[in-house]
């Protein structure tokens, strides 16, 4: 049987892990190294589907425990599924929904079956399992689905996230029993285990032997120290099958997706320029920019001058300004779709370096223009 989602290497990077590549859905070709826009309840945030397109996205993740609770995967399944329900022709990728229901604490409770949670939004009782999140999966119809996983706290012991990786390792293999559309929807695994290598190793090995379409390091980017998830990205990374996509899960800081990269991942995915969108913080060449600051209100330059997006060809920095402070809610359209076009153009810009041999160069010229830290990108 042919695989719903396939790579292809394209190029190398001659002086690091970093590779150019494609990866074919049944809803269209992306190319790689990607970021993925999140559309956590079957929208970006703000962003109309013909927005997204002119911006050159190909894919878009969605959220499987929002869309099970509101409005329901029957719903979306009637609707001819995500893509229709939502009207988006690109490619999509839902996640399980266990990041969420094990961000609930008090409202659930994990056992070896699955995961008994209540509802944020009416406290209705709930239950996920490895069987019914395929079912919703399955439902939703997405071109990329993922296993339900654990997603351990940082830090945690090395005795709780032993039990939590035989716990996903053993879900892994229930969902991969459970999936009933292999030919239409690829299914990914999630390799976890801490700050531990070792059990990063094991996580990889057993899920390789699964022989899944695709690859996911989760439980990175969730307060632990920046050289430790590089630490742990350059030694996972490189287990994981070459021919298969390598998908970095909750990561967009412009400085991670480039340390990913680096590292070889693919995909990234993360809420961070619609979520600082909305707070009136947007993405510059020289660094981040917020845009409510009073110095701003008399400011009739664009965003960012070497910007092309439409925004930056259109309206002030004084006017965003304006809507914002006004709570106008095209303000927060117009930081959003900046924002967005920002990590495209820059992923675009990354896979230009890496065909021409300049990867690390071109990654030198970034961080000195942008002014990096060192420190963590705010998603608050």
């Amino acid at each position: 049987m042919t695989a719903p989602v396939r790579y292809e290497l394209i190029r190398r990077c001659k002086d690091t892990n970093a590779r150019r590549g494609r990866v074919t859905t049944p809803h269209g070709v992306i190319e790689t190294p990607v970021f993925m826009p999140v559309g956590t309840q079957a929208t970006v945030k703000t962003m109309a589907p013909w927005e997204l397109e002119e911006l050159g996205a190909k894919i878009i993740l969605s959220n499987t425990y929002h869309l099970h609770l509101r409005p329901g995967e029957d719903i979306v399944e009637r609707a001819g599924g995500l893509h229709g329900f939502m009207n988006w022709s690109g490619a999509v990728l839902t996640d399980s929904g266990g990041f969420q229901v094990f961000s609930l604490s008090g409202l659930r409770k994990i056992t070896d079956e699955g995961v008994a949670f209540r509802s944020h939004i009416d406290g209705s009782p709930r239950f996920f399992s490895p069987e019914s999140v395929m079912a919703i999966e399955n439902a939703l119809g997405a071109d990329i689905i993922m296993q339900i996983d654990e997603c351990p706290p940082y830090p945690a012991s090395r005795e709780y996230l032993r039990t939590s990786l035989d716990r996903t390792l053993n879900w892994a293999k229930r969902c991969k029993e459970a999936h009933r559309r292999p030919e239409e929807q690829a299914l990914f695994g999630i390799v976890q285990g801490g700050e531990h290598l070792d059990m990063r190793r094991e996580a990889a090995e057993a899920l390789i032997d699964l022989d899944l379409p695709g690859y996911a390091i989760g439980g990175l980017s969730v307060g632990e120290p920046k050289p430790l998830m590089y630490e742990v990205l350059a030694h996972t990374t490189p287990l994981l099958p070459a021919d298969k996509p390598r998908y970095l899960m909750g990561v967009g800081a412009p400085d991670d997706l480039f340390e990913g990269v680096e590292r070889g991942i693919d995909m990234f995915d993360c809420v961070l320029p619609t979520r600082i969108a909305r707070n009136g913080t947007v993405f510059t060449k020289n660094g981040k920019v917020v845009l409510k600051h009073a110095r701003y209100k008399d400011d009739f330059s664009p965003i960012d001058e070497s910007c092309s997006c439409r925004v930056c060809r259109t309206f002030t920095k004084a006017y965003i300004r304006h809507l914002l402070k006004a709570e106008e809610i095209l303000g927060l359209r117009l930081t959003s779709y900046h924002n967005v076009h920002f990590l495209l153009k820059l992923m675009e810009n990354i896979r230009i370096s890496i065909e021409q041999d300049r990867f690390l160069e071109f990654k030198r010229e970034f961080y000195q223009s942008y002014g990096y830290t060192g420190q963590r990108e705010d998603v608050d």
